[in-house]
């Protein structure tokens, strides 16, 4: 049992805590002691007489808790996709994506070797994307990409399929596009996540992907780039839950900000997550399961996602 005060590093860093979680939250953030000062489970933030303080558990929520940290950490692909991002934006958020125990790092590729030096033993896998954002390079340009970033360290590659072709029902042209990735990778040992693009795409659109996905054996589908027009919707990720193999698993992008949007999108069954909130999802995670925080002084990277 640890006090509120004893939490934290600093007041400085239960300051900033508190405001990144406010700023997400339809709760009320609040200070104080909790009773006898002390709490066993952080959940949420309620008012205590002039101050702030952390609401425990209720043995409901407590029966939702059926993760542990890394299970959640290791379901965030970190973006750093953003045009704008500079090498110093690039090296903090490697670093804190490392620290943080994140599943991977989606990078910009022209950045992806570094990245995979600076992740190497970490346990976050380093990734690229390819054919991005639009999906309409030619699968000679896609596959050369791909080859390069497999070079390059790249372990995930995450793939655009040709939006396009698929608004058009070539689906001929869209099943050779994508196979021809996913043979140079697998080839290669490494793993494809095909991106949908879904805020362009019917329903059919979708259930077709997933299943030439599945017959070409993808390691993921993933609904969205986080740059078009739309991101990552519950309904769409139980379309796609349902109607991919059991062997191809799911990934969600774009407007999964918080704990409970991603602890939604894992009772659908979705394994990955793109995001950029990533430290502002993790703190947010160790409050919850009673862990240290983790001191990292460097801002986190607002991207697309």
């Amino acid at each position: 049992m640890r006090s509120w005060r004893t939490t934290f590093s600093s007041r400085q860093q239960e300051k900033g805590l508190r405001e990144s979680l406010q700023k997400r939250s339809d709760k009320p953030l609040l200070r104080g002691p909790l009773g006898d000062g002390s709490h066993s489970l952080f959940h949420s933030f309620t008012r205590c007489g002039s101050g702030l303080c952390l609401r425990s558990a209720s043995s409901r929520e407590l029966s939702k808790m059926n993760y542990t940290y890394e299970d959640i950490s290791r379901m965030i692909d970190h973006s750093l996709l953003k045009p704008s991002l500079t090498f110093e934006d690039f090296e903090s958020g490697c670093r804190l994506a490392a620290m943080y125990k994140a599943g991977s790092v989606c990078i910009q590729p022209h950045y992806l070797r570094r990245c995979a030096e600076i992740l190497k033993g970490s346990g976050c896998r380093a990734s690229t994307v390819i054919g991005f954002p639009h999906g309409g390079h030619l699968t000679s340009i896609k596959v050369a990409e791909a080859k390069q970033a497999l070079a390059d360290g790249g372990e995930e590659l995450d793939m655009v399929c040709n939006i396009s072709r698929v608004l058009s029902g070539d689906w001929d042209f869209v099943r050779s596009d994508i196979k021809a990735v996913i043979e140079v990778v697998h080839a290669a040992g490494q793993k494809v996540k095909v991106i949908f693009e879904n805020c362009y795409l019917s329903d059919e659109h979708k259930i077709r992907l997933c299943e030439i996905c599945s017959e070409l054996n993808a390691d993921w589908v993933k609904t969205s780039t986080g740059y078009g027009t739309g991101g990552a919707t519950m309904d769409d990720l139980r379309l796609m839950r349902k109607h991919a193999a059991s062997s191809v698993q799911v990934k969600a992008a774009g407007g999964i900000r918080d704990m409970d949007a991603l602890l939604q999108c894992r009772e659908i069954g979705v394994s990955r997550i793109g995001a950029s909130a990533t430290q502002t999802m993790l703190d947010e995670c160790r409050l919850r399961l009673n862990l240290d925080p983790i001191r990292f002084d460097a801002a986190a990277i607002a991207d697309g996602y």
